[in-house]
């Protein structure tokens, strides 16, 4: 099983998402930023090497918000979500991205999103209940 690492970052009510691009497998689907882990990283160190790839800013990693084992055809992913925060206050670059959105949850339903994700998204929705 493949380690993912992925960062829910918030802001103002909101939470980020990016929308994968056309070459990638799930085109044009919606996603946390975030990506494999490489031999001997940890997730943490996975998802501050990706931020920094992905969308060129260095992140704060927080506690563990949840984490889902999925099956997708081409692979089986272990991903872990993390409370994280942009240092600095930059802004988010499409440095791999097609997209970058912050949406409320009340959104969630307006985007077509990575399954894995799927269970990620309800319990947001959850918490803004």
């Amino acid at each position: 099983m493949v380690q993912v690492a992925a960062a829910l970052i918030r802001r103002d009510g909101r939470f980020m998402i990016c929308r994968r691009p056309a070459h990638k497998t799930r085109a044009h689907q919606w996603e946390f930023v975030g990506g494999k882990a490489e031999s001997g990283e940890t997730p943490e160190q996975a998802l501050r090497r990706e931020c920094l790839e992905e969308i060129g800013v260095e992140v704060e990693v927080g506690d563990i918000f949840a984490q889902v084992d999925h099956i997708y055809p081409d692979i089986a992913i272990h991903l872990t979500v993390f409370n994280a925060s942009i240092k600095g206050g930059k802004e988010p670059l499409m440095l791999e991205h097609e997209d970058i959105k912050f949406i409320t949850p009340d959104e969630i339903p307006l985007y077509e999103f990575c399954p894995a994700d799927e269970e990620i998204l309800k319990k947001i929705r959850e918490e803004s209940l």
